[in-house]
């Protein structure tokens, strides 16, 4: 019962934060991809490059930055104090945006290509139709961009899943509030508890697993 408890508290936590992480990744990043994919504007490299960077920064980085803007006298985290009263580092939903910030470019690179590579043809002729850009968008753009979008998903979500390193930074090792998955393997291995480490280990190589054979099965529909 001990053992099962040990697990089950940070499997769960991960699963909780993966799981809103995703959803936001999910919303935020297919309007993104969007944007990326259909418009032109001024700084556009710019802001595809500022998406990107969390995927190709070291996660210490990521971390330090985002301790730096949730802090206390933060930007973000200044805002979150006085609506709250409370600072958000070292919570679970500092965990949340971390997961956040890593999954996101995973997204929005998928649907980007997802929607860059769909026939144009097909979204002037729906116009033509009498579609306004808002109707094209959802009932043509992204239905046909939808293995793209499912894969950036299921990617996102795996990569929740094992953050470690930005997530380490802000939110600490706190049992019970902020030792997620990759965390609690960290703080097995460190303490000597290989036995409780393996077990770890297998349950997220078995989570990954089935992440990944799921999007191999979605790329084949």
């Amino acid at each position: 019962m001990e053992t099962f408890q040990i697990v089950a508290t940070p499997l769960l936590l991960t699963l909780k934060i993966s799981i809103i992480a995703t959803f936001f990744v999910t919303v935020l990043g297919i309007l993104i991809a969007y944007i990326l994919a259909k418009k032109e504007f001024p700084g556009k490299w710019a802001a595809d490059v500022i998406v990107t960077l969390p995927m190709v920064l070291p996660p210490t980085v990521t971390g330090y930055i985002l301790v730096i803007l949730l802090g206390k006298n933060g930007m973000l985290g200044s805002i979150f104090t006085r609506i709250t009263g409370n600072g958000i580092l070292f919570t679970w939903q500092a965990a949340a945006i971390a997961a956040f910030v890593v999954s996101l470019p995973l997204m929005v690179k998928t649907t980007t290509s997802a929607i860059g590579a769909i026939d144009r043809s097909i979204e002037e002729a729906a116009r033509i139709l009498g579609r306004n850009e808002l109707e094209t968008a959802l009932f043509i753009t992204l239905p046909l961009a939808k293995k793209g979008i499912i894969a950036g998903c299921v990617l996102s979500f795996a990569r929740a899943v094992g953050e470690f390193g930005a997530t380490l930074m802000i939110t600490g090792n706190i049992p019970g509030r902020t030792n997620t998955m990759a965390i609690s393997i960290y703080s097995a291995y460190q303490t000597g508890n290989s036995e409780l480490a393996n077990l770890l280990v297998l349950i997220l190589v078995a989570i990954s697993f089935l992440t990944i054979a799921a999007t191999g099965r979605l790329a084949e529909r």
